[in-house]
């Protein structure tokens, strides 16, 4: 089993905020808003852990997922979700995915050592079991909760009521 640090990573504690809980009160409207000069919205970042997570299990579990051509593939088109709703299953599906990802660093040691096909050359020295797998989509994530981040306090957003330290 891996060590529980990456639990605890995966889900904001330490120097990381929990990405499900500091979403949980973001409105849809929000969601959707952009910050002069930064490309993406919160809405596009949390498709976009999304697609990698999803992409990620997908390897995981055996499947052939085809690797983007280009970057912007796993990014979503729209800016902002077209309703409350698809913003919920949105969160919905980050919570889910990582606690898939939670429940896969829980297993055995022989299935964490188990190779991954890598999809794309560059895959390839940073994807060679399930573990490193599971190590590299936890530090994408928290790459992009601390974008997300950013632009909840830029919006006015932050401190969560819950999901990370305020100070």
């Amino acid at each position: 089993m891996m060590d529980s640090t990456y639990r605890l990573l995966l889900r904001g504690k330490g120097a990381h905020a929990d990405p499900i809980a500091i979403l949980a009160d973001v409105p849809a409207s929000a969601a959707g808003r952009v910050m002069e000069g930064y490309p993406h919205s919160i809405w596009q970042m949390v498709g976009h852990m999304n697609y990698w997570m999803q992409y990620e299990l997908d390897r995981i579990a055996g499947k052939k997922p085809p690797y983007p051509e280009h970057a912007i593939e796993s990014w979503p088109a729209e800016i902002a979700p077209h309703d409350d709703a698809e913003w919920s299953d949105a969160r919905a599906n980050l919570a889910a995915r990582i606690d898939l990802l939670s429940a896969l660093s829980e297993s055995s040691a022989e299935i964490l050592k188990a190779p991954v096909d890598s999809m794309h050359p560059k895959e390839e020295p940073r994807s060679s079991s399930v573990e490193s797998v599971l190590w590299q989509i936890m530090v994408h994530n928290s790459y992009h909760v601390g974008q997300i981040a950013m632009l909840m306090r830029t919006f006015g957003l932050w401190p969560p009521r819950t999901g990370t330290d305020t100070w």
